[in-house]
């Protein structure tokens, strides 16, 4: 039996902007393998598609921000290893936060228990800088 994971990527500027369903037969994770599943996910889907954006949790190598995603500026296939790398190091440098079920995770090695019952929520928090400050 699967286990569904929503995910949903907001932003300290305002707003959703992502969200999606992941399914974990496992019913004990810990945040890193959320994380890893979600970028893989997210990076093959783009390299099956090759749509205009990236629309992921960290900007790749040789990429525009864009209002609602990542340019990539050479259309290329992207790595999801190095991905996921990226995203490791914006979490441990706090350029996002991780609430499970609105509990804020201080480690990517904390384990999570996923609900039977309705789905689990992560959010992937980003965190704009202050202007200024």
């Amino acid at each position: 039996m699967s286990t569904p994971v929503t995910l949903i990527d907001e932003s300290t500027a305002g707003g959703n902007t992502h969200t999606f369903t992941l399914d974990f037969l496992e019913e004990h994770v810990t945040v890193r393998e959320i994380l890893r599943r979600r970028v893989y996910a997210e990076v093959t889907d783009y390299n099956t598609r090759q749509p205009d954006l990236f629309h992921g949790l960290v900007q790749p190598s040789d990429a525009e921000r864009e209002l609602n995603g990542f340019r990539v500026r050479t259309r290329r296939p992207l790595d999801w290893e190095q991905q996921y790398q990226r995203a490791t190091e914006a979490f441990e440098h706090q350029g996002f936060i991780i609430l499970v079920d609105d509990r804020q995770i201080e480690a990517l090695d904390e384990p999570v228990h996923l609900r039977l019952d309705r789905p689990t929520e992560v959010t992937f928090l980003k965190l704009v800088p202050l202007v200024g400050g």
